[in-house]
């Protein structure tokens, strides 16, 4: 039990603070849907409830992959996050799916709702919430990629960094994004319905919003796909090479991977070094080099070989067969 209360209290507190926020906020706006009927506010109160799901799956994942490696997983459980992210985005495309197919009937056979005051105050509610949590996964997304800014540039620098997030703070962001941005589209539109009298403007509004749900599952279950199979991330690696060249005794790189595992990169590389090198002296270099690169904020794991000096130039004229030398290209 011990043990299970420290892995939770690893868990991704983004994705933990917005579950919470979000079922709040979708027992709000259920009660708002059960009194007016509107379809606008059936879309919204779908896709709160299926960000709560999904990011209650996400805070779990992520808590989950930071258990240690055990004897029939020597590798750990660092993709354990990608595998339930992929899980968790099947929620959401049923929620996607179902509030299209309402928005659609709507317009077929549109109907005046009622209760435009529960309706906005409880939109302008969800949408300050919502706001709220996308700025604390803003913040996340500035912490864990190492980028320092404040005020406006909180929001333009989170979108620069977003590549490089955690998948379980990427998720957050995105789904907290499109949930905002949600929360307004479902109040132009009851404000259309109310004032224009377009009362199909609600059923557009529910197709928007899950039009955009869908969108978020593709971008989840993609990163999360490359994720699971292992990808690796070139600008680590070449951050990782910068480093190692410093080290005068290194005379070349054969290969080397920085390969995502869940939240965390487990870094491979093959170097070469002067051959009159002796074995103590070798040892000596490797302990440097791996003590630096598990410095690394997310590193957690380093395996370095030696090889002798072949004298033929490998970094830089081709990493991982596809990218030339500058001066090759020039």
């Amino acid at each position: 039990m011990a043990q299970k209360q420290g892995l939770f209290k690893q868990g991704n507190k983004s994705a933990l603070i917005a579950a919470i926020v979000n079922t709040i906020i979708a027992i709000i706006k259920g009660i708002a849907y059960f009194f007016t009927g509107n379809v606008a506010m059936f879309a919204e109160t779908m896709h709160s409830l299926g960000d709560a799901a999904n990011q209650f799956f996400v805070f779990i994942g992520s808590a989950l992959s930071k258990k240690a490696p055990t004897d029939n997983y020597p590798n750990g459980f660092g993709r354990l996050v990608n595998l339930v992210l992929l899980g968790a985005v099947i929620i959401v495309g049923i929620m996607s799916y179902e509030t299209i197919k309402e928005g659609y009937h709507h317009i077929l056979h549109p109907t005046e709702s009622t209760g435009l005051a529960i309706n906005l105050s409880v939109l302008g509610l969800a949408v300050v919430l919502e706001a709220f949590v996308l700025y604390k996964a803003m913040k996340e997304v500035l912490h864990e990629t190492g980028i320092k800014a404040t005020g406006f540039g909180i929001l333009t620098n989170s979108f620069t960094g977003l590549k490089r997030a955690k998948p379980a703070t990427k998720l957050v962001f995105m789904e907290d994004l499109v949930a905002t941005l949600g929360g307004i589209i479902a109040i132009i539109g009851i404000l259309l319905s109310y004032f224009a009298e377009l009362h199909a403007a609600e059923g557009v509004a529910s197709i928007i919003i899950g039009l955009m749900m869908f969108y978020v599952v593709g971008r989840v279950f993609l990163d999360n796909a490359k994720g699971a199979l292992g990808e690796t991330d070139q600008e680590l690696e070449e951050k990782i090479a910068e480093y190692i060249f410093t080290n005068p005794e290194i005379k070349d790189i054969q290969t080397l991977y920085a390969i995502k595992e869940g939240e965390d990169f487990h870094i491979e590389t093959k170097l070469e070094i002067d051959p009159s090198i002796t074995v103590a002296q070798a040892d000596d270099i490797k302990d440097r080099i791996e003590g630096k690169l598990s410095e690394i904020k997310g590193v957690t794991d380093v395996i370095i070989e030696f090889d002798e000096d072949d004298g033929v130039q490998t970094w830089g004229n081709t990493i991982h067969g596809d990218k030339k030398n500058d001066s090759e290209e020039k």
